[in-house]
């Protein structure tokens, strides 16, 4: 008996980018675009009559925004969503709130009818992604804001005393669908004299900035986007760029970034095990503490095994906090993972590890 096909409804006002997403969808047997709306309302009508297992939606649209439409989808009708978006400063901010407000990933929207809009195979991994989603309903994707514990008139002030660190000590996180909102909850709670924290996120280019910016308004680390040169330090959150990877490199006992156009891993770029292995091979897997959370696929588990071989503290988040829970599940399985903690509970167990001795380390 074959596997029944993944159903998607395509929501553009655009006929050119409904065309466009329809026609890159084709070549995928396991995938079927049932339908297309035009705008809220049409797509109302049909998800009652069409029963999709994932939507694609842009946010700007007449009469309604896809914004207010997604809202209401997980409110009423919880289901898999993934965020057409242009790439722009102001479409890449409104993807990051449609991601705080419950879809599942995010994707740059075509351009126009001759535009490169790839072979497809992007947007299709993401739907697969997307209709192994685990949703809940609002108000579970809550927006990203400061803690608790870090409310204070200038959140990213030193503390008195900050904690030594080894000058290798860095953590390091990889995550995928579901990963902003999840990033969120787990850098928001370390302190702003954490050690360097450096972070590959599956996400497209352009979005990766916007991302950097809201999570730097929740946490009391300083948090931006990474480029060429800078240096890990203790106290500072570097993400990734979308479409590069991002490698660490050890040299004058400090590490450094490189970002490079270097073929995709896992067909990801940036790639978490291309940020793991890097830190295994500039001899730090030691001094290193490694969290892999929610994501499809693979990516980042054989890196984290290389990493805990090495001495590395690792930890792995778990089924239940995970919207899709295959690269913790595939780190498990490899063995790589020393520790599996529900979400919440990761940021303190990684403050709680960047305090251990060095020489407890390995």
């Amino acid at each position: 008996m074959s596997t029944p096909r993944i159903r998607v409804l395509v929501v553009d006002d655009s006929a050119i980018a409904r065309k466009v997403i329809t026609e890159s969808l084709r070549p995928f047997p396991d995938i079927e675009v049932v339908g297309t709306a035009i705008d809220p309302y049409n797509a109302r009508d049909r998800i009652l009559e069409l029963r999709p297992d994932v939507i694609t939606l842009d946010i700007e649209m007449p009469k309604m925004n896809g914004l207010t439409f997604l809202r209401l989808i997980m409110q009423h009708r919880p289901m898999p969503v993934i965020i057409m978006s242009s790439l722009t400063s102001a479409g890449s901010l409104k993807a990051m709130e449609a991601l705080e407000a419950g879809a599942v990933d995010v994707m740059d929207k075509p351009r126009g009818a001759y535009s490169a809009y790839d072979d497809g195979s992007r947007l299709a991994a993401k739907i697969r992604s997307a209709a192994c989603a685990r949703l809940r309903r609002s108000p579970l994707a809550t927006p990203m804001v400061p803690s608790i514990a870090r409310l204070s008139d200038n959140p990213k002030s030193a503390v008195a005393s900050p904690r030594p660190h080894a000058p290798r000590r860095v953590i390091l996180i990889g995550a995928s669908t579901g990963g902003p909102e999840a990033l969120n909850r787990v850098i928001s709670t370390l302190p702003s004299d954490a050690p360097g924290v450096c972070v590959a996120q599956h996400i497209p280019a352009y979005f990766s900035k916007a991302m950097s910016e809201r999570l730097n308004k929740s946490s009391a680390m300083e948090v931006r986007e990474a480029a060429p040169g800078d240096v890990v330090r203790q106290g500072l959150a570097l993400v990734a760029p979308g479409g590069y990877h991002m490698i660490l490199r050890w040299a004058a006992g400090r590490y450094t970034v490189d970002i490079t156009e270097g073929p995709p891993v896992h067909h990801q770029r940036p790639a978490v095990d291309v940020l793991f292995d890097s830190v295994t091979k500039a001899g730090g897997a030691s001094q290193a503490i490694a969290a892999i959370l929610t994501g499809m696929g693979a990516d980042g588990a054989a890196g984290m095994k290389r990493l805990r071989d090495g001495g590395a503290r690792t930890v792995a988040q778990d089924e239940e906090s995970c919207v899709v829970f295959g690269m913790p599940r595939e780190a498990i399985r490899l063995g790589g993972v020393e520790q599996v903690l529900p979400l919440d509970q990761i940021g303190p167990a990684l403050d709680q590890l960047a305090g251990l001795p060095a020489s407890n380390a390995a």
